[in-house]
């Protein structure tokens, strides 16, 4: 053999390409696999917001509010608050992130309770708990201050109902429930929205982004524990 030929052998071949088999979908495939896609989409959008905007109310002669909700979202639990055998109504959330300069209420749970007196509730059974401002999980933030609270105060609770809004109902459940646990069973109470449909939610730019969103959020609070 030629020094040549040695040579040529000995060189390595640079290659960019190989061929490969590989497995792909049939045209019944493709079909199939789209049908299937466009299934999961559709279940998503007519069960996904039921889903998160959960009311599964407990007997109990306690209300919860979340103070960040609407004014709207207030006014319901004024209304939930008065149809039902509720003695007392506690009032939660942090600092408000802007327009403290210009009001006399710095923190969510304030203005909501202000609003419920304003609104006609007598004031003696408005209980106004305020959350430390934390720049993460504020739901959870609430939820402490009121087991805190609570636990000062010495009180006899041993169930209540949580409102919230709507979309974000089912997680502010799930913290509530594992904050308080195992000494006070939670119901929740879902607010109705009323700057969108709820029943096609897809079609508002609001609605598209609180149940996204909310998604998202729930998604993440699965794997947190929040006792």
């Amino acid at each position: 053999m030629s020094t040549k030929k040695r040579q040529n052998q000995q060189k390595p071949k640079i290659r960019l390409l190989r061929r490969q088999e590989m497995w792909t979908l049939t045209a019944q495939g493709w079909v199939i696999a789209m049908g299937a896609i466009a299934l999961v989409i559709f279940f998503s959008i007519t069960h996904l917001y039921p889903f998160l905007a959960v009311t599964s109310p407990i007997k109990t002669d306690v209300l919860v509010v979340e103070g960040w909700v609407t004014d709207y979202a207030v006014e319901q639990a004024f209304t939930e608050f008065k149809s039902g055998s509720y003695r007392q109504i506690f009032t939660t959330g942090g600092p408000v992130e802007r327009g403290f300069y210009l009001v006399e209420y710095n923190n969510f749970a304030a203005i909501a309770g202000a609003t419920l007196k304003k609104l006609g509730m007598q004031p003696e059974k408005v209980t106004v708990v305020s959350a430390p401002d934390v720049i993460k999980d504020r739901t959870h933030a609430s939820a402490i201050a009121l087991r805190q609270w609570l636990a000062y105060s010495n009180s006899p609770i041993k169930s209540l109902n949580l409102l919230t809004s709507d979309a974000h109902a089912r997680r502010s459940w799930r913290i509530f429930q594992q904050v308080l646990a195992p000494k006070i069973k939670v119901g929740i109470i879902a607010a109705k929205p009323v700057n969108y449909n709820p029943n096609k939610w897809w079609i508002s730019s609001e609605g598209v982004r609180t149940v996204i969103s909310e998604t998202i959020a729930y998604i993440y609070a699965l794997f947190i524990n929040w006792q």
